[in-house]
């Protein structure tokens, strides 16, 4: 976790936003407040969902306007001045006319964003990530699947093996950490891309789950994980860190679905719930599809005294 301090301190950010709001004219109300000052925070996706967006930066997101455009951003307008203290003539352009100048010193910028659609619709579709190796979940499944995971702003979650879970639950904790586990090399360059492509810079991948790679990262409060043969040592790692873990597995193996039993048995995990998905859709040919059907399988941990 970064621990270090912020640049900008709070009787400055309030000066700016009197300083911003004055020059500008909106609703205060109506802004969102982003700090990213030496901070892993998304920008992007806050950009996207919230018309007006007042950004605290520096140096350490020397590219930030760039990553902007590349987003499909370059658009929106943006009034910008540098310093600590609210002074000086705000300049005003589009976000595409300041690809070309890195953030090198603290800067302050309101994005605008008229196009934005101030909400956050669950389930993105499958067509928006990046082509890896792996087939993606349907998206009105994960769209169930985010559904139990019951995320906050601030939460810690750990994603073994689930891409598009982990993208979603990156923009959904925004203030928090997603722990993504992708043991095979191709798998962890898609999440790579996925990751920048969508613009969320609170995820900390590593390849597989151990003592050294858990080392210095928040403690997820809930994991969710598509089952393999490593399945059991996965949960036995992660309730080290955590005793009183929520886990919510995905399979599409019987033979895996009747050993997680035992497994939660073996682990004191409770409450063991079981919940199966059928998807049909409708193609071309006026023919209904069946999609894969997996099964849902979730619990809480207990402490063991």
């Amino acid at each position: 976790m970064n621990t270090n301090p912020a640049v900008y301190t709070n009787e400055q950010m309030l000066g700016w936003v009197s300083y911003m709001s004055t020059n500008v004219s909106f609703n205060v109300e109506k802004v969102k407040l982003m700090n990213i000052c030496q901070r892993k925070k998304n920008v992007i996706p806050s950009v996207e969902s919230n018309k007006r967006v007042l950004i605290f930066a520096d140096e350490s997101h020397t590219n930030l306007c760039y990553d902007m455009w590349k987003a499909g951003l370059g658009d929106c307008e943006v009034w910008y001045e540098t310093g600590l203290e609210p002074s000086g003539n705000l300049k005003n352009c589009k976000v595409k006319d300041m690809i070309g100048n890195g953030i090198m010193e603290p800067t302050v910028l309101l994005v605008v964003n008229e196009n934005a659609k101030e909400s956050y619709r669950i389930g993105i579709k499958n067509e928006n990530f990046a082509h890896g190796p792996i087939r993606y979940v349907g998206s009105e499944i994960r769209a169930v699947i985010m559904s139990m995971l019951h995320l906050d702003s601030q939460d810690t979650v750990c994603i073994v093996s689930g891409e598009s879970i982990a993208i979603e639950a990156a923009i959904i904790a925004s203030e928090g950490t997603v722990i993504a586990v992708e043991n095979n090399p191709g798998s962890m360059a898609s999440m790579e891309e996925n990751a920048d492509k969508f613009g969320v810079h609170n995820i900390e991948i590593i390849p597989r789950l151990s003592a050294g790679t858990l080392t210095n990262l928040p403690v997820p409060r809930i994991a969710f994980i598509v089952a393999s043969k490593t399945l059991e040592s996965d949960i036995e790692a992660l309730l080290a860190i955590n005793p009183e873990l929520q886990i919510v597995i995905y399979t599409l193996e019987l033979n895996i679905l009747a050993s997680i039993k035992d497994i939660f048995a073996k682990y004191n995990i409770q409450n063991m719930e079981v919940i199966q998905i059928a998807l049909s859709k409708l193609n071309s040919k006026s023919e209904f599809v069946t999609q894969p059907v997996p099964w849902l399988i979730s619990g809480n941990a207990v402490k063991q005294s």
